[in-house]
């Protein structure tokens, strides 16, 4: 099951160059272009991810991947935060909430939450198969 991890990481590091938030006239707006801490947070957590899986480390995989999520989570609330933050200067809240509401999240983050999933299905698998393989010997 490495393969379904690696192909989990590859859709994690690809997707840090999609579309993640879309923001009108300006446009949209990948990891790095979100903040570029976060965007190397990721790649680190993906380039750990990936020594892991290589020396078979299956207990470390899931906890990166379930940082990951973490991270993403942590993003996608920082988003939202600061576009509230950003229209602070409105005199109304409800202002603030509208003008906050035009920014979007865009489809990238359904490749990143994917590429996740792979990864833990990935793990969870390949610690199911070699116990198979015991009960037959």
């Amino acid at each position: 099951m490495k393969n379904l991890q690696l192909i989990g990481l590859f859709l994690v590091v690809a997707g840090s160059f999609l579309p993640l938030v879309y923001i009108p006239i300006v446009g949209n707006w990948n990891y790095w272009k979100v903040d570029n801490t976060l965007a190397m947070a990721v790649w680190g957590f993906s380039l750990l991810t990936l020594i892991f899986i290589l020396i078979d480390k299956t207990k470390l995989v899931k906890i990166m991947a379930f940082l990951m999520i973490l991270l993403f989570v942590f993003t996608i609330v920082a988003i939202k935060l600061k576009s509230l933050d950003y229209f602070s200067f409105l005199p109304f809240k409800s202002w603030q909430s509208a003008f906050a509401g035009i920014v979007k999240l865009s489809w990238g983050w359904f490749i990143e939450f994917l590429g996740v999933t792979l990864i833990l299905i990935g793990s969870i698998k390949n610690r199911i198969e070699p116990q198979r393989h015991k009960d037959l010997y």
